[in-house]
């Protein structure tokens, strides 16, 4: 593990970040307190919160936020403007009309499996677990689990296949090992 990202840009902020190898971190984007795992690639304009979790071999597209709670597997791909939440009832104020802080909610943990897709502009709401390999639809609102596999669209989403259906023939998407052996793989030809 090392303290900073593989590549050089501009205009990011990164404080107390445990980085893998190789790690790649675009422009404008903001990172605290979190672990990137080796591999892995985050776009310009994310937000990846104290706590949060990110494993090897994944991809974050640009203008994505990753809040405190957010466990992503190795070989997770989030697209474009995806969501995460954390909190089930957010308020800005209590009932006694005080701003919150951290003791007056409670942080609800979400965790996205090995291998699994998130479309752009996907909103995941706290405490579900995203099955390995799934893949949620552009513009989903995930309220519940997703199975391994499920294929999920829609407000709410809801399962509408299966990937190994989609993929006719082939095998499923290699597992983040099987895709972090392939890297490690290549860079020592």
């Amino acid at each position: 593990m090392t303290d900073s990202p593989a590549n050089a840009a501009p205009f990011r902020l990164i404080d107390d970040v445990e980085f893998g190898d190789d790690v790649t971190v675009w422009s404008f984007s903001n990172l605290y307190g979190c672990r990137i795992g080796s591999h892995t690639r985050i776009g310009s304009f994310v937000e990846v919160q104290r706590g949060a979790s990110i494993g090897a071999a994944c991809k974050i597209s640009s203008h994505s936020f990753i809040c405190d709670g957010v466990t992503l597997e190795d070989g997770v791909f989030v697209g474009h403007g995806v969501m995460f939440t954390n909190d089930r009832l957010p308020r800005a104020l209590t009932d006694d009309g005080r701003l919150q802080t951290d003791a007056d909610w409670t942080l609800v943990p979400t965790r996205v499996a090995r291998g699994a897709s998130i479309g752009s502009h996907a909103t995941i709401l706290p405490g579900v677990t995203i099955g390995e390999h799934a893949l949620v639809g552009a513009g989903a609102v995930v309220t519940h689990d997703v199975p391994p596999y499920a294929v999920v669209a829609g407000v709410p989403a809801r399962v509408m296949g299966d990937v190994r259906e989609l993929a006719q023939n082939t095998s499923p998407p290699a597992s983040g090992d099987e895709a972090l052996a392939v890297l490690r793989q290549r860079s020592v030809q």
